[in-house]
């Protein structure tokens, strides 16, 4: 039994501060949820940023890939899902109810 290698894309960006913006909706987030999801946010924008300079030619090396030598086998039956489809599937199913 063969298995192929898992991978992914590993980028070591520096963490940056800035101000916080105000809520949007009625929910409350902590100071410290709020700098997550932004270091986070500006992390895979950087990721993203990197990819598309190391793509065009322009840079190299500023995003690796990671491919692990031995697979996990626990891992061995997971599906990746698609995150936009089970949210709008959720937000159907709320509305008829």
């Amino acid at each position: 039994m063969t298995s192929s290698p898992v991978s992914r894309v590993v980028y070591n960006g520096k963490r940056n501060s800035g101000p916080r913006s105000p809520p949007t909706s009625s929910e409350i987030f902590t100071p410290a949820h709020e700098e997550n999801v932004r270091f986070i946010y500006e992390a895979w924008q950087g990721v993203e940023r990197d990819l598309r300079s190391q793509m065009s030619g322009s840079e190299r090396g500023l995003v690796e890939e990671y491919v692990e030598k031995v697979p996990n086998p626990s891992l061995k039956t997971f599906k990746p899902i698609d995150l936009s489809d089970l949210k709008r599937r959720s937000t159907q199913d709320a509305k008829k109810s």
